[in-house]
């Protein structure tokens, strides 16, 4: 896909002396949608364990040991989305391999090949696995241990989660992280992990709910300003979690095994009713929601799952990301999985502009945009809806007061006034049209309308303004 800036550049603003007549005339644009698969912050399907263009896992396999070294450059370019997020997660011993010694280097690297990629990386913290112990020097801490050597889970040191010795070395690293990174501009996102194999929050040695709202807390006061992600499977805990703020994330989208004699299953029972039960049916409008899935598209294919059935759900809980484990999608499926990822996250179509053919210097104009998201989720993420003014000689941007994040799918309207400077000399001027980063200023999030010139894929809308017809857009 050509990059391009997420805008509408609109031409045919007149900007008159002073003393000439007051503003006459009105311009309506009506942009024409476009039908593309965009890449926006925030959303989208991720990569995992690595970043964009790297080589995808092979077959129906991937790893769950997060990035220790770049990767080889592939021989080809994958066939696989292009997205905004990297998804990466790591083992307690990796990041903590002795008592008090971060090898936050590991991170560092990973923030870094996020940005280098054109990505933000959301990250989870695990305690341990079956095949990856908790570090050696916890176990031989003190620490009380929940099983015993001949038990059928002998090999594996399960850790008694409600042991004082657990909060205390597993809250020192999530505070560490969180003085490190919260608030990271290239931190997407970071999972709440505390009990149980990859942290997920579910054990065959569950403590108290007490001893899971302590871990809990541990992430809600070490990361304040980058979002938060419950896990799925403990009803309370979820509850509590996204009470407080986070927004939440499944495991094991797509499972359609059934058990209990085929009464029960989780994506056709568990999932659509732990979300009732728990009460978190409107946490999307304000935290995002993240799925991940259960093996990978290929093993759907392979067991012969449903898999209109599994997107349309994923809609259904407005999800904003998806990891699909960096594993390649049925051919049969692309267009499937295209069309889904028109539909998740947020979508920014802007349907109309009015705006005065003429207006006065150091006075406003008053300008009036319909927009929808067409998408199931709002922009969690805080941008500036911008107008800008600009001639050959000179330019000037202006900043309205619209709250991007509370644009629901659906129809947004701003009506108001745009302040025309003072310093701006005669002539016509484009008035251009973006919702631009507020730390950086540049066009952030790319709109689904269509490019100037017929088989463009870039994403600017232009339109001119012919004194003797209506707007009309290049190319049509």
């Amino acid at each position: 896909m050509k990059k391009a800036i997420a805008s509408v550049c609109l031409l045919g603003l007149s900007l008159l002396p002073l003393w000439l007549r007051a503003q006459t005339e009105t311009v309506v644009v009506r942009p024409i949608e476009s039908d593309e698969v965009l890449v926006n912050p925030g959303m989208g399907i991720t990569t995992f364990q690595r970043f964009n263009g790297d080589p995808l896992n092979p077959g129906l396999e991937w790893s769950e040991e997060g990035p220790l070294a770049r990767f080889a450059p592939a021989s080809s370019k994958p066939d696989f989305p292009q997205t905004s997020i990297a998804y990466c997660r790591w083992f307690w011993t990796a990041i903590e391999p002795e008592l008090g010694h971060f090898r936050w280097e590991i991170i560092d690297d990973a923030l870094e090949q996020a940005r280098v990629h054109g990505q933000t990386l959301a990250i989870r913290l695990m305690p341990y696995d079956q095949r990856h112990p908790l570090p050696e020097w916890y176990r031989n801490s003190g620490a009380r241990r929940a099983n015993k050597p001949g038990d059928k889970d002998g090999e594996i040191w399960q850790p008694d989660f409600s042991d004082p010795l657990y909060l205390k070395f597993w809250g020192e690293l999530v505070a560490a992280a969180g003085a490190r990174y919260d608030g990271h501009p290239y931190l997407d996102s970071v999972d709440v992990s505390s009990v149980g194999y990859w942290g997920e929050g579910w054990s065959d040695y569950m403590p108290a709910f007490p001893f899971q709202k302590a871990l809990i807390d541990v992430w809600l006061e070490a990361f304040k300003r980058t979002p938060l992600l419950m896990n799925f499977d403990q009803q309370e805990a979820l509850s509590y979690g996204t009470e407080h703020g986070a927004g939440w994330r499944l495991d094991c989208l797509g499972d359609m095994r059934c058990v209990s004699g085929a009464h029960w299953c989780h994506m056709l029972d568990f999932y659509p009713q732990q979300i009732v039960r728990a009460g978190i049916q409107d946490v999307w409008q304000r935290s995002p929601v993240s799925l991940e899935t259960c093996w990978v598209p290929g093993y759907w294919k392979k067991e012969g799952w449903d898999v209109d059935y599994i997107l349309d759900q994923a809609l259904r809980w407005h999800v904003s990301s998806v990891n699909i484990k960096s594993s390649a999608v049925p051919a049969e499926w692309k267009d499937k999985f295209d069309q889904f990822q028109k539909k998740m996250g947020y979508r920014f179509i802007l349907r109309r502009v009015e705006y005065p053919r003429r207006v006065k210097r150091g006075q406003t104009m008053p300008v009036h945009m319909w927009w929808l998201n067409a998408g199931v989720a709002p922009t969690y993420r805080e941008s500036c809806l911008a107008v800008e003014l600009r001639s050959p000689e000179t330019s000037a941007a202006v900043h309205l007061p619209a709250d991007v994040r509370k644009w629901l799918p659906g129809d947004a309207v701003f009506d108001g006034p745009v302040y025309v400077p003072e310093s701006l000399k005669p002539g016509t001027y484009r008035l251009r049209v973006a919702l631009l980063d507020p730390h950086t200023e540049k066009p952030a999030i790319h709109l689904a309308i269509r490019p100037p010139g017929t088989g463009a894929t870039s994403l600017i809308t232009r339109l001119e303004f012919d004194e003797k017809r209506s707007p009309r857009a290049f190319g049509i």
